[in-house]
């Protein structure tokens, strides 16, 4: 992947989705690299459709026209979701499979969402994310307020940041899998913390090499649960140590 991230580019002020305008442009060729940015979405969304809302021109909203390898596109939500945590600070983490938040007790706060599309046999991802760079909390939604995070930064700040986020996103999909997997791991904000999913509960372990969830259940065995599978939810998120 050697041509550069974040070339040609697509900015708009308002848009639906920036991942569903990134995946028109991949359908009718668009090269690698090709990048979708905006002030504001109306349709933004994230994992099993989800709605992200963002005050307009409060958050870095893109999405990512990518023609990796297969092997790369496996990897591509660990990898993409190190690359936010380096460029938005070393309190980071991320919560399986594609949330990068910051442990506020007693909950996680979400900074960061993740969203990968696309048609593998035909070689080619939608890589979006959403970071709120300058987002007011108070302007949010009241239902999300409390489960959310911010950088606390200025709007002039989100275009500097986009740069950093393209080198740091062309770093780590350069990376080995083994490499983004240790990466992932160092970051990983449910390891040793209980939790819940549709049809069950445990302590979470961390990932396998599949980047699937690894879950000891209350009677001793361990579960590797997909992200495609789980809708998780905390039930105690105690004070993170080190390690």
């Amino acid at each position: 992947m050697s041509r550069p991230l974040g070339r040609p580019r697509l900015h708009l002020r308002l848009v639906g989705s920036t991942n569903d305008r990134a995946r028109e442009l991949a359908l009718a060729g668009a090269p690698h690299g090709t990048l979708v940015t905006a002030d504001a979405q109306s349709a933004g969304r994230g994992r099993q459709g989800r709605r992200w809302s963002a005050p307009p021109g409060s958050s870095l909203l893109m999405s990512l026209v990518l023609r990796p390898t297969t092997q790369a596109i496996a990897t591509l939500p660990l990898a993409a979701a190190v690359a936010v945590c380096d460029v938005a600070g070393p309190e980071t983490l991320v919560k399986w499979p594609n949330d990068i938040v910051l442990a506020r007790p007693p909950r996680l706060a979400k900074l960061a969402g993740i969203l990968v599309e696309g048609r593998p046999q035909q070689g080619w991802a939608v890589l979006g994310i959403g970071l709120n760079v300058a987002v007011r909390l108070d302007e949010l939604p009241v239902e999300l307020r409390r489960g959310a995070a911010t950088l606390g930064r200025a709007p002039t700040e989100i275009e500097p940041l986009l740069a950093e986020l393209l080198a740091a996103l062309a770093q780590r999909l350069d990376d080995t899998p083994a490499r983004t997997l240790d990466t992932w791991r160092a970051r990983d904000a449910l390891r040793g913390r209980e939790i819940a999913w549709s049809d069950g509960r445990g302590r979470a372990e961390g990932i396998d090499d599949a980047g699937r969830l690894l879950v000891r259940l209350p009677d001793g065995a361990q579960a590797a649960l997909a992200a495609g599978e789980v809708h998780l939810q905390e039930i105690a998120c105690p004070t993170r140590g080190g390690g």
